[in-house]
Order: C-alpha cells, then sequence, then structure tokens
C-alpha cells in the first residue's frame, strides 16, 4: 500500500463519466460506497484471473456498499482493441460480469481521463505516478477518496481484508 496524500479536495463525487453506451454517468451516486476502481483489457495475461476474482468479491459485498467501476483501456500492449459494445459482451458473456462497465479511456498521458489524474494524483513512491498496466485498482472510501492504490499483479482477493475494513465489516 502507498502512502496516501491528498491536499486537493476534490472527491469521486466530483466526476461525471461515460458509461459504455456514451451516456453520462455522475459519480456522486456512489457517494457512501467503497468503490474498487480497475483499468481493464480483454486481451491481457491477466484478464481471466482479474475478471474472476474481481466477480467473486463483487457478488459477495455488493449488498453492503460496495461497488466496482471497470474502465477499458488500451494504453498497454494494445489489450483492449475492441468497441465499447464488444467489450461489455465479452465481460458479460464470458465472466457474467454485474458491475458496470464504462467508456474506454486513457489513464495516462496527456489524455488521461480526470478522474484517473485525480486518483493518481494521492499516491507518491512505490506506486506513484502513472498506471503501470492493465489492472491496476484503486480502493476509494465512502467519503469518495482513494485511500489504497494496488499494482496490476494483485490479486483483487488479495485485498478484501481491506474492503471489509472500509464497508465496517472487520
Amino acid at each position: 500500500m502507498a502512502t496516501q496524500i491528498n491536499s486537493n479536495k476534490k472527491s469521486l463525487a466530483d466526476f461525471t463519466v461515460k458509461d459504455a453506451k456514451g451516456n453520462d454517468v455522475d459519480l456522486s451516486v456512489y457517494q457512501g460506497k467503497v468503490v474498487l476502481i480497475v483499468n481493464v483489457a480483454s486481451k491481457c495475461g491477466l484478464t481471466n484471473d482479474n475478471y474472476a476474482e474481481l466477480n467473486q468479491i463483487y457478488l459477495k459485498y455488493k449488498d453492503q456498499g460496495f461497488e466496482i467501476l471497470a474502465f477499458p483501456c488500451n494504453q498497454f500492449g494494445a489489450q483492449e482493441p475492441g468497441s465499447n459494445e464488444e467489450i461489455v459482451d465479452f465481460v458479460c458473456t464470458k465472466f457474467k460480469s454485474e458491475f458496470p462497465i464504462f467508456d474506454k479511456i486513457d489513464v495516462n498521458g496527456e489524455n488521461a481521463a480526470p478522474l484517473y489524474e485525480f486518483l493518481k494524483s494521492g499516491f507518491y513512491g512505490i506506486l506513484g505516478g502513472d498506471v503501470q498496466w492493465n489492472f491496476a485498482k484503486f480502493l476509494v472510501d465512502k467519503s469518495g477518496q482513494p485511500v489504497n492504490r494496488y499494482y496490476p499483479t494483485t490479486s483483487p482477493l488479495t485485498i478484501e481484508r481491506d474492503i471489509q475494513k472500509l464497508l465496517g465489516l472487520l
């Protein structure tokens, strides 16, 4: 886990993003929930395990105030080449995922989505700076503040305890 330094008063609720159908989604709808934000890819070596484990955690905690927001990204090895419709079809058909899939975005560089600039800005040191690869994970508390950042290779099941703590289950 990285140390969080957040001098800026923004929160997750301050952002509006596009869903996979191009509709605006005001992220304030997730205020009061614990949220895991993940940049996903369909053709990555990490895809199968991550989606399987994300689904397990989602199904276990979705009725207790937990949400997963998946943002497809094609910046790493061009491993998310499809259209939004193809991505949603893949995720929902192959993995039976129920959590929301959003519009394909950039997470790094000059075209990085403002949400990801916000998520990355609070972390310095070992996990600071750019997102390293597909399936980087940001855990956001009920007040909309990012509190943890995890490597792409971090198994979603290994962060379950952090989710439980934020949900008040421990």
